[in-house]
């Protein structure tokens, strides 16, 4: 695979050595249970490894892939893809939007339209942004960092904005790891960030368990839930992610069932994965994975924060808007956003779930045009 000037370019050989892979998978021996409940479900696996060896256009996605604007920024020796889409009016504000995992800048694609060009989604061209969509460190078309050490992502953020596309002012949005970036990005940088939009929060730095209110207390108790369920991936990542990664780049059916499954769970799907995501969405989702061998550089993120490595959040005074999905991974309440946080907008959504750029698309851009429309000329 090779791709330069943000341009793919998948070798014949690379797509006949996925299908050969694919029809060669060793199937694990089948447990006597049902469907999803121990892990993904075998049978939808093995349905959408067949359509991804035999129906699957990977050529049509490939030229999709490659009509989008991209870019690719030199910082320093540390290159970094990005997309851009100009506001349809002159001046639009610029806002940086941050995917997390297991995504792509492809799930931000219908987001970053409809910001860019909200007349052509039912609103107003007086709303419109200048949306950059960048794919971190070790993701899709962005080479990893050099050291585990070195520059953090929301450094590189800054100077992608500031030194390289020249904007003097900015917003930010993000969820899951690119909330943290977010937060990270409007802490060090208050005087050019005006303003971020989160779909998650950073826990407090330090707090006083006799002071929660109950609704934050019912989050807590809901995360370590969660965790306790949900959370096996998460220890895995950030604890020993190099034992998992070479069977992840070894088996593309591996690589899906490691994927599919986080679709299905984290979104708000109520258990039927085809009602949020097409079986293409999924599949090219895991073809940028496996194409560009990225799947071990995507667990960077929890390593790196699990041995300390990435900044924590202390305090964030620009504005912040905050938008709640109800089947998202942690819903946290106003009060608890508030004590890292200067909150100035705070939606519960209706519906929608952890890939909310993808899921709801008009939700979410309403509510970031909705959050930024004060603070254009502030």
């Amino acid at each position: 695979m090779t791709y330069a000037s943000a341009m793919i370019a998948v070798s014949e050989d690379e797509l006949d050595g996925l299908r050969a892979r694919l029809a060669a998978t060793r199937w694990a021996e089948p447990w006597p249970v049902d469907g999803w409940d121990a892990g993904t479900d075998p049978a939808e696996l093995r349905r959408l490894v067949r359509y991804w060896a035999g129906g699957y256009d990977w050529r049509a996605h490939e030229a999709a892939i490659n009509a989008l604007p991209s870019h690719v920024a030199d910082l320093d020796g540390t290159p970094v893809h990005y997309l851009r889409f100009d506001g349809e009016r002159p001046g639009a504000l610029p806002i940086v939007l941050t995917h997390g995992w297991p995504s792509s800048f492809l799930e931000l694609t219908a987001l970053a339209e409809r910001l860019s060009a909200p007349s052509r989604h039912g609103g107003s061209a007086a709303d419109a942004l200048t949306v950059i969509v960048p794919s971190l460190p070790g993701f899709g078309f962005s080479p990893q960092r050099p050291r585990l050490d070195g520059e953090q992502t929301h450094e590189l953020w800054h100077r992608l904005m500031r030194e390289e596309l020249g904007f003097e002012r900015y917003a930010a949005h993000g969820g899951d790891l690119g909330a943290g970036i977010t937060s990270r990005l409007a802490e060090a940088h208050p005087d050019e960030v005006v303003g971020i939009h989160l779909l998650a929060v950073a826990q407090p730095a330090e707090y006083d368990p006799a002071t929660l209110e109950p609704e934050e207390q019912a989050h807590l108790d809901a995360i370590a839930a969660w965790t306790a369920q949900e959370g096996g991936y998460q220890h895995q990542q950030s604890t020993r992610p190099l034992t998992l990664a070479p069977a992840l780049a070894d088996s593309p059916a591996g690589l899906l069932s490691w994927l599919v499954e986080k679709y299905r769970a984290w979104s708000d799907s109520g258990g039927d994965l085809a009602s949020r995501f097409s079986d293409d969405f999924v599949l090219t989702q895991a073809s940028l994975y496996w194409f560009t061998r990225t799947i071990s550089t995507s667990f960077r993120p929890y390593y790196e924060y699990a041995q300390g490595l990435t900044t924590r959040v202390k305090r964030v005074d620009v504005p912040t808007g905050v938008a709640v999905f109800p089947a998202d991974l942690s819903r946290p309440p106003r009060a608890w956003a508030e004590r890292t946080y200067n909150v100035t907008r705070y939606t519960r959504m209706p519906r929608g779930g952890h890939f909310a750029a993808h899921e709801e698309p008009d939700l979410l851009a309403a509510d970031i045009i909705e959050f930024l429309r004060p603070l254009r000329t502030a």
